[in-house]
């Protein structure tokens, strides 16, 4: 892990030097008249054809306008608020989004109304990379310059660490896996002697964005995360054959993307006699729409009149162990705790104040014009 540098442990030492947790997200629309500016904030300077914007807004529609995801993250908050009471810790808890309502921006002014000098922020990915981490890095940089601007003093932000190897996100992942099994009413090595395929898979992301994503020395660190926690979560379930794909992609056709896409593989197994396939969404926190509609639709509707059935895992944020663990993760970064790691590929984001927790460390590649 990198570890928080010595200026954050000299203002971070416990947590009375704390007066407030961010959760700070990606934000999601809550209305039909709300999907295409937020598509329009998701992708500004990023060159996708509005047609495509088109057609991820359908799924929007499919659910009324609205994404799951920002209740999903108000019942984060509501388990991670019992949590801090349960262990006798006062520490208000603040919701700011990257790309909708309520806007990170907004939530800074509140906090900073509200008296708070010191924060520590969760970002809601466990993963390196510019999107999943260095881009809330410039969030919060952001929310240090609205401050500035409307005449407010400066908020200290603690950005807290990636998580993917932290033994509680490895512990949730294994159970929800096991739940998917028991729909078969199977366990995980009766499910393996069977021929239950075990597939997990996360965002993808251009091919040269993951190679940008950790330091020159770390290479892509983005999908060395991501076969990292699959490769835990599967060795605790007793697989020693699982895959790990990719979903979601988007972009203007230019440029390569992660694969394989889960559909393609999905497409892929049936025809080589896979009958039974459970899928972890690993990337995933939350049921993103991400989730819900590229799982639970184009996923299913693709493979279901193949004779391929297929069982997704739960998402695992929503737990009072998830919540428990975003404490653990103040502990951590704060110096009052040891840092607890099960895998052997870097986690890094501790960082103060958005600073990116090594020079030249996930940065956003150019795009091409």
């Amino acid at each position: 892990m990198q570890q928080p540098d010595a200026i954050s442990q000299a203002q971070f030492s416990s947590f009375e030097d704390i007066d407030a947790l961010l959760v700070l997200s990606f934000g999601g629309p809550e209305g039909v008249d709300e999907v295409r500016p937020f598509l329009e904030n998701v992708t500004r300077g990023r060159g996708i054809p509005p047609e495509r914007l088109d057609e991820v807004g359908e799924h929007y529609y499919h659910f009324d306008g609205k994404s799951p995801l920002n209740d999903l993250n108000r019942e984060i908050i509501a388990n991670v608020e019992a949590e801090l009471q349960r262990r006798d810790i006062d520490l208000p808890v603040y919701f700011g989004n990257r790309n909708w309502k309520p806007f990170a921006n907004d939530a800074a002014e509140q906090m900073a109304q509200d008296g708070v000098k010191k924060a520590a922020v969760f970002a809601t990915s466990a993963w390196g990379g510019y999107s999943g981490c260095r881009q809330y890095g410039e969030d919060i940089q952001a929310m240090r310059e609205h401050l500035e601007s409307v005449g407010v003093e400066p908020i200290e932000f603690l950005k807290l660490r990636q998580f993917f190897d932290h033994p509680t996100f490895i512990d949730e992942e294994v159970e929800v896996v096991e739940k998917a099994f028991q729909h078969w009413g199977l366990t995980p090595e009766e499910a393996k002697n069977q021929g239950v395929r075990l597939v997990f898979t996360a965002h993808s992301i251009p091919v040269v964005a993951n190679e940008h994503s950790g330091t020159q020395a770390d290479g892509a660190l983005y999908s060395q995360q991501i076969n990292e926690a699959a490769r835990l979560v599967a060795q605790r379930l007793g697989f020693e054959d699982y895959d790990v794909v990719w979903q979601s992609a988007s972009g203007n056709g230019r440029i390569p993307w992660l694969e394989p896409d889960i559909v393609d593989h999905a497409t892929a197994l049936r025809e080589q006699g896979v009958e039974k396939m459970v899928v972890s969404a690993i990337g995933f926190i939350s049921d993103h729409m991400e989730v819900v509609w590229d799982l639970d639709h184009e996923l299913q509707d693709a493979v279901t009149p193949l004779g391929l059935e297929v069982v997704r895992a739960d998402t695992i944020g929503h737990t009072d162990s998830f919540a428990a663990m975003v404490v653990d993760l103040i502990a951590e970064s704060i110096g009052v705790d040891a840092p607890k790691h099960l895998g052997n590929v870097a986690s890094k984001g501790c960082t103060l104040n958005g600073a990116a927790c090594e020079v030249g460390c996930c940065q956003s590649p150019k795009r091409p014009a």
